[in-house]
């Protein structure tokens, strides 16, 4: 799962051990070669499933990481594509992978800014300079008391109409691995937060898709969801996985 490359033991003991920010100021300059990076696949069904959105363009990659989304959303963006994160040494990588002038001569700049997505700048383009927003791999970081923030520094910096995506599995069965294996992850995460601070969020099971949806309603979005049909279907013949589309009314 991890390249030779990639962070050793002790790094990952150290991570998890510190707070969610300085854990991942640590992570950072070899974040890319974990397992944690956003699968390439997943950037690339949610490209394909907003194109037909468009036109945008001013694109929000929230809790960007080392930047792979803002890569994403570089073809889908005209002007710009801004890119927050709480990490500083996340940013930093980021700015590395993706500079500035990434999206050619004619294509859109890239910004980075820092932020706390639960409070996010209350001016600039964060006051409805955005036509679209993304997020991936990042909502284990934030307890479900914090959503309606999270959603609602969202909302406000989106314009009328503008849309909020990002992909959410369906629920592992009862009979599989993968249920037991994210069920004792976030036991152990909640115990090494009741003995040991500052605290270090990471949740897997905590951002099920029918309460989202009840805070991204009562938000302001009107919310739909779109199968992202590459990754299958379940026995019931429900997807996988789905892109939630919020469009700020």
């Amino acid at each position: 799962m991890f390249s030779s490359q990639g962070p050793t033991l002790r790094e990952l003991a150290v991570q998890a051990l510190s707070s969610t920010e300085h854990g991942y100021d640590l992570l950072a300059p070899k974040f890319d070669r974990t397992p944690f990076r956003t699968p390439g696949r997943f950037l690339a069904a949610t490209a394909e499933a907003l194109r037909p959105l468009g036109p945008f363009d001013a694109g929000l990659d929230v809790c960007c990481g080392t930047g792979a989304g803002v890569e994403a959303l570089l073809p889908l963006c005209r002007e710009r594509v801004t890119g927050v994160d709480f990490s500083a040494g996340m940013l930093a990588a980021a700015a590395r992978a993706v500079p500035r002038d990434a999206g050619g001569p004619d294509g859109p700049a890239v910004d980075w800014v820092r932020a706390d997505a639960r409070a996010l700048p209350p001016s600039g383009p964060f006051d409805g300079g955005f036509d679209l927003a993304v997020s991936f791999g990042a909502f284990g970081h934030f307890l479900p008391s914090e959503r309606p923030a999270l959603f609602a520094g969202v909302h406000r910096a989106l314009r009328p109409g503008g849309l909020f995506a990002f992909p959410i599995g369906a629920p592992q069965p009862f009979a599989s691995p993968w249920y037991w294996a994210l069920l004792g992850f976030d036991a152990v995460m909640r115990a090494r937060n009741l003995l040991w601070r500052p605290p270090f969020v990471m949740y897997y099971r905590t951002f099920p898709l029918g309460p989202v949806r009840e805070d991204l309603t009562a938000t302001g979005f009107d919310v739909r969801l779109l199968p992202l049909e590459g990754f299958g279907r379940r026995p019931d013949g429900s997807p996988h996985w789905r892109l939630v589309v919020a469009r700020k009314r």
